[in-house]
């Protein structure tokens, strides 16, 4: 834990808690460890609604839990279930429920209780896709979420020894049915034999080199490229394309990821082509990874593709992190918000914009910028400083905050130690 601070004087931890033997060993371990600093530990269950019996289980962990004065909730993953990619989709939605949970109860720190164990079927699982250095390096220590810190503390031990903690202790724990499943990947893995020491201390190498590249990529961005509040980048081109090839490419691959919203780098040989297209070309404009790429001179310009934003919809009560760019923290509940187009802009009375010349936006830049309206068409553009005569419903809303879904510079990737 020591490696994964600073932690508040009296620490609150959240720990996601499946009810196996990782995930109890790491609960009770961090509330020992919480308890000598005067704080506490929750710990959160998701019930992904896949299997009959989850619930069941999940009071049966509560019951544990509760046992030893650990104060535990259920999270339930509503809606319509994936047909394909289950695991990977019922992974999305636990981080995402799990992060939503710390979000509310202001919770900065999220335990999960992956093991050298895992550590090394990743590995494999990567090298069996033909992942890169990057993918080699397999689970970091620590990754931001999007309102949290997830924290891996046990990534350097066995899940022997995560057993035996909890047989000292005399505590239970359950064995997950999709352990042994066939059909899942992870799964088949463990049915072969592994070396797990070695296969963990290569992610600890690629993991080092990782660091050094992340670190690279992270200054040549505070260098050549400035992120503005209405939801694009520019970049200084000729520093950019005039990096050695794989920070520039690590470098745009994030800038895209910010501007258009996505959980995943594009895939890098479209990346690679869009770089030679910024070398060579004069005024280029192409688009990747929802985002429009312009140049001219020795500006490049990362706008949000037009096509790709969401639809009109209702305000409700309650956070919205509209098209993955823009945190509305306290939207007012009835009304509508949509993408800004040409159409609308046509409508508006010049004189109604508050600032002196809104062509200072780039034009790329305008469109797609959030706009409230109602039955009379748009009331508001916060950040054009458009106000419809009369307005009062918009007023007490703060503007919303450019916050990606991933920002280009994050938690550096964090090495598990050689133990």
């Amino acid at each position: 834990m020591a490696a994964l601070g600073p932690f508040e004087i009296h620490p609150h931890l959240a720990v996601a808690v499946s009810g196996g033997s990782d995930s109890m060993a790491t609960a009770l371990l961090a509330d020992t460890w919480a308890r000598e600093r005067g704080g506490r530990v929750t710990a959160l269950t998701v019930d992904h609604g896949l299997r009959d019996g989850a619930a069941a289980e999940a009071r049966r962990v509560g019951g544990w839990l509760k046992t030893r004065g650990i104060e535990h909730h259920v999270l339930r993953w509503h809606g319509p279930k994936p047909r394909s990619a289950i695991q990977a989709g019922a992974r999305d939605a636990r981080y995402r429920l799990l992060d939503d949970w710390c979000g509310r109860a202001g919770v900065l720190h999220l335990l999960v209780g992956h093991t050298r164990d895992d550590q090394a079927e990743t590995l494999m699982m990567r090298l069996e896709r033909g992942s890169g250095p990057d993918g080699l390096a397999a689970m970091g220590r620590e990754r931001a979420l999007r309102q949290c810190r997830l924290l891996r503390p046990l990534l350097d031990i066995s899940r022997g020894a995560l057993k035996d903690v909890l047989g000292a202790l005399g505590q239970e724990w359950l064995d997950d049915p999709s352990n042994a499943d066939p059909r899942f990947e992870r799964a088949r893995l463990r049915g072969r034999p592994l070396d797990v020491a070695a296969l963990a201390e290569s992610a600890r190498r690629y993991g080092q080199a990782r660091q050094v590249l992340e670190r690279e990529t992270a200054r040549l961005l505070a260098r050549t490229c400035r992120f503005h509040a209405a939801g694009y980048a520019t970049l200084t081109r000729g520093a950019l394309t005039g990096a050695p090839e794989d920070l520039s490419l690590r470098a745009l691959a994030r800038v895209l990821m910010a501007v258009g919203g996505l959980d995943h780098r594009p895939a890098r040989r479209r990346v690679e082509r869009l770089l030679a297209t910024l070398r060579h070309a004069t005024a280029p404009r192409m688009t990747l990874g929802n985002c429009l790429v312009t140049a001219a001179n020795d500006e490049l310009g990362v706008f949000r593709e037009r096509r790709n934003l969401p639809g009109p919809m209702t305000l409700d009560d309650g956070p919205l992190h509209w098209d993955r760019r823009f945190w509305i923290s306290t939207p007012p509940a009835g009304l509508g918000i949509k993408a800004f187009g040409p159409s609308d802009r046509a409508g508006l009375r010049r004189e109604a914009w508050q600032i002196p010349e809104p062509a200072r936006l780039p034009r790329e830049a305008l469109w797609g910028l959030p706009a409230l309206f109602d039955d009379g068409g748009i009331l508001a553009i916060p950040h054009l400083n458009y106000r419809r005569d009369g307005v009062t419903g918009a007023d007490a809303m703060p503007p919303p905050r450019f916050r990606p879904a991933n920002a280009a510079s994050f938690v550096a990737f964090g090495v598990a130690s050689a133990g």
